[in-house]
């Protein structure tokens, strides 16, 4: 392909003072072959943008490398029109400050750095926005208060908005409350949700259609063209939509299971729902005898923090007691309160909450582990160990409220797994493996195919997807979603979730968080309609091409993708549907036959990238050690081990990857096949306290691995010559020791002998 290609090359922030500008320029025009070459004392300022602009013009540049700072600097800067592509090559943090001025390996070092630039840019071509015909409409799916919010939120923006319901009426769990926590200073008082005002708002809303009773029996299609089939009692309706929100709620943990806390030994040993119930309906009563309590007893975390059970904390539960201990104080002012927790939390302003009860006399609080509770006498008889005075302690109470924790709806209405019984949950690493099973090999051709990484029979979505029916969880049966920096956000592109069902939490936040879901549900509409990516890619134009013709029908990519972006016809022909996409190229790290690529990242791109690199012959005793990085977490990294002034090897040249799950082999084979000593390889930190960007990413990184040692018996080369490393963004330290550790393990294991063939 004919390209112009223009480099140029910042001399500010040290720059010039650590490199031969000169240099650089003459091995750009020269061996590079760029049509223009050019150095400017600050290419961010308006003249050196002014300089790149007139040589767009005149020269008829279509690509551009500025060789300056980092990519994440100024990245609004450096755009010279739709038609133009840009590299930025890292000159400052990744050579002149972590590498010794004037030293001729740092000159080296920056020397393949253009060359890296300069070829991507011949190898590249601009990527063409794929649009269809798209709606631009909102589904929500529960009624509840987030679903409301979310509903009224985008409608108030401007979109068309159907909202779900599968109950007869809106509202939700907020209907059966009698309170909720405090809203105003000084957060003492409790007051009312305001859902019926908002259930107003949504029925009289012109940008808004409900559907009471009514449920999705299908789902199919892909952002921008959901098509989704309702179905209540009045019979059908199919519906094209844009995105999703789930907000489809909680259920109570099923307080059945809480026999060792009395739950079934007697009557007046209730749930906080239940006891919520009684309140709404005028009057706490004792159910086995209908009489006014004189003392009540809540026990926090019943079935949570707890292995045998829930084990994780819903949130929310130690702010209900405290809520539902006025209740019994307001309507029996004589009557005692017992509130036996494990650690009380009632964050942010609701501490004052939490206060304002500790200050009153009737309400007794300890700190303390629930030995047993018993029934004699008539009253219940709890026996409390581990309590803050260090003493055990018996109580009596008329009632026993058990403060059950929160389960999404998608669980319970899904799979009955570890919740009836009793059993653990796949760890998402579990689920990844298992990610593309089939249900059976008898199955009928075109069926789809279930995988472990979602819900097993969930029916809330109905997804047509060949990687199970409703969203893939992640630990205890929440929807995944990117927890560190892309709330809302799941796998599947376009249907975000929203309050409980995304994570245990209350009314207030369930609100904020339907605003949270709402905007991004607009913005994956918008995206869409033009042709972009959303999150972590958000612009990303390319879309994946396939050399259908040389496909194999592995299902490699299929069951490998993240996103649920390819379904498959009958043979296993992965079938696009591009929409779905997020750009993270894990489907050309997984293709044995390298039949995906996108226009402006693709197998023959990088394998250009790393042939371009001189390296030098074993008599110079210079090794060369390749570092693949991902560009989401790792990347960033190592941008600010430059920050910080770290210094670090100069053999190391580093190629950023897209995420390190689209790493294909054949880079590996290319690098080591081409003289490099060593190929390191970089990713996002995986597992439960961690994530991926693209989720799976680096799991599948370690996963392929295995054939990574495959190669090397192949070419007769030493296993070790291949590292892999996972680092979190504020791991930044440990790149100078990863990178030095590496190099004495290449130096023990000798030069490549394939160096210089």
């Amino acid at each position: 392909m004919d390209t112009k290609v223009g480099c140029y090359i910042c001399k500010g922030c040290d720059i010039a003072q650590s490199l031969d500008v000169d240099k650089l320029i003459e091995l750009a025009t020269g061996e590079m072959k760029a049509a223009v070459a050019k150095s400017h004392d600050a290419l961010c300022s308006k003249e050196g943008l002014d300089l790149i602009r007139a040589d767009v013009e005149s020269e008829g540049l279509d690509r551009v490398v500025v060789a300056a700072c980092s990519g994440r600097v100024f990245p609004e800067l450096f755009e010279f029109g739709e038609k133009v592509l840009t590299e930025r090559t890292n000159l400052r943090e990744h050579v002149a400050w972590c590498h010794e001025p004037n030293d001729e390996d740092t000159q080296m070092l920056a020397e393949d750095y253009v060359r890296m630039g300069i070829v991507k840019m011949q190898s590249s071509e601009p990527a063409e926005a794929y649009t269809e015909d798209t709606s631009k409409d909102i589904l929500v799916i529960g009624g509840g208060m987030t679903g409301l919010t979310a509903a009224k939120a985008a409608a108030d923006a401007g979109y068309k908005i159907v909202l779900v319901e599968k109950e007869d009426h809106l509202g939700g769990w907020a209907t059966k409350f009698v309170k909720v926590f405090p809203k105003h200073p000084p957060y003492q008082e409790l007051e009312d949700s305001g859902v019926e005002q908002l259930i107003k708002d949504v029925e009289g809303h012109d940008n808004i259609t409900v559907h009471t009773s009514t449920t999705v029996a299908k789902t199919a299609g892909q952002p921008g063209q959901f098509v989704v089939n309702l179905e209540n009692g009045n019979g059908g309706k199919e519906l094209t939509v844009g995105a999703v929100v789930l907000a489809s709620g909680w259920q109570p943990y099923q307080a059945e299971k809480l026999t060792h806390l009395g739950y079934g030994l007697s009557p007046d040993v209730i749930t906080n729902v239940q006891m919520e119930q009684m309140a709404k309906e005028g009057a706490i009563k004792r159910p086995s005898d209908g009489k006014a309590p004189d003392s009540v007893a809540f026990i926090q975390c019943a079935g949570s923090r707890d292995e045998d059970h829930l084990p994780y904390c819903s949130g929310v539960c130690c702010r209900v007691s405290l809520k539902q201990a006025r209740y019994v104080r307001d309507m029996y002012p004589d009557a005692k309160v017992y509130i036996i927790y494990k650690d009380i939390r009632s964050p942010a302003q609701w501490e004052m909450f939490y206060a304002h009860a500790q200050n009153d006399d009737g309400i007794f609080l300890t700190k303390g582990e629930i030995a047993a509770v018993n029934n004699g006498g008539g009253k219940l008889s709890i026996d409390v160990t581990e309590t803050l005075l260090g003493e055990d302690m018996k109580i009596e109470a008329d009632m026993v409220v058990l403060a059950t924790g929160m389960v999404p709806s998608t669980f319970v209405e899904g799979a009955k797994g570890w919740l009836e019984g009793g059993s653990e949950p796949p760890s998402p690493d579990e689920a990844t493996k298992k990610v593309g099973e089939a249900e059976g090999d008898d199955a009928p051709d075109g069926e789809k195919k279930a995988a472990a990484s979602a819900e097993e029979g969930a029916g809330i979505l109905n997804l047509t997807y060949r990687q199970g029916t409703d969203l893939p969880t992640l630990k205890y049966g929440f929807p995944d979603s990117h927890f560190i920096c892309f709330p809302y956000e799941t796998r599947r592109t376009a249907i975000y979730a929203a309050g409980p069902v995304r994570a245990p939490m209350d009314l207030a936040i369930s609100a904020n968080d339907a605003y949270g879901a709402a905007l991004k549900a607009i913005q994956a509409v918008e995206a869409v309609a033009r042709g972009e990516a959303v999150h972590p890619r958000a612009g990303d134009m390319s879309v994946p091409d396939f050399f259908m013709q040389r496909c194999t029908q592995c299902k490699r990519c299929t069951e490998e993708c993240p996103f649920g972006a390819l379904d498959e016809d009958e043979k296993g022909t992965p079938l696009p549907n591009p929409f779905r996409c997020r750009r993270c190229g894990i489907c050309l790290g997984a293709c044995p036959e390298r039949i995906v690529s996108f226009k402006n990242y693709s197998i023959n791109m990088i394998s250009q990238m790393i042939k371009s690199i001189n390296i030098p012959d074993e008599f110079d005793e210079k090794p060369r050690i390749l570092a693949f990085v991902c560009e989401n977490d790792a990347m960033p990294s190592v941008d600010m081990a430059g920050l910080a002034r770290l210094k670090y090897n100069s053999m190391v040249r580093i190629i950023p990857l897209r995420c390190l799950g689209s790493m294909n082999t054949v880079w590996v084979s290319d690098a080591l096949a081409s003289g490099f000593d060593g190929v390191v390889l970089i990713g996002c930190k995986k597992g439960d306290d961690y994530q991926c960007h693209f989720m799976r990413g680096s799991q599948l990184a370690d996963t392929r691995m295995e054939n990574v040692r495959d190669k090397l018996k192949q070419l007769v080369l030493e296993e070790e010559r291949v590292e892999l490393h996972e680092l979190a963004i504020s791991d930044y330290h440990q790149i100078p020791k990863i990178f030095d550790d590496f190099l004495e393990t290449i130096d023990t294991a000798g030069p490549n002998p394939y160096k210089g063939m």
